[in-house]
């Protein structure tokens, strides 16, 4: 199982590497908007607190680093494997009757996780100052709901179609 759990981990941090690293919309704070947080959220519900948070972090910072990113790296790999947990745990949390509202809880927390991170990291570390960082809290708002939206589609067509049940450990 641990090798099992290994490769997929690798896998989720690849697909999480190339939905970030592919489609790049810039931001006025030298960042950019991207589809990779539809798998750092999917990777947390379905890898689980450490392999999730590793694949999701690893994936995103590898981004950072081929995109010429270099400075994000750290900020970029705590932020999207807090991000990785927060949606493991809130889904958790829930009951199974509730799995879908707890994805969506989960989601959007650690999408708000995510802008709270980059902005203060940008106020501050990056010297934008707190008006300043204001400029990437858009695009970041929308990178979360479509990160939400499309996290929460590709983890049901998983589930419904029991892929997930065959490769990952579901609740």
């Amino acid at each position: 199982m641990k090798t099992k759990k290994i490769v997929l981990s690798a896998l989720f941090a690849a697909l999480t590497l190339c939905a970030t690293f592919v489609v790049k919309i810039p931001s006025p704070t030298q960042g950019y908007v991207h589809l990779g947080d539809s798998f750092v959220l999917t990777s947390g519900w379905l890898l689980g607190p450490l392999y999730g948070s590793l694949a999701a972090g690893l994936g995103s910072m590898l981004s950072d680093l081929l995109g010429g990113y270099a400075a994000y790296m750290l900020p970029t790999f705590l932020i999207k494997a807090l991000m990785a947990l927060v949606a493991y745990f809130v889904y958790h949390a829930m009951s199974r009757k509730l799995a879908l509202t707890g994805r969506i809880l989960g989601g959007v927390l650690a999408e708000l996780l995510m802008v709270g991170g980059y902005y203060l990291v940008e106020a501050t570390v990056f010297g934008f100052g707190f008006v300043g960082a204001l400029a990437g809290v858009p695009g970041n708002v929308v990178q979360g709901v479509f990160g939400v939206i499309s996290a929460v589609l590709i983890t049901e067509l998983l589930t419904k179609t029991n892929l997930a049940g065959r490769f990952f450990q579901e609740k």
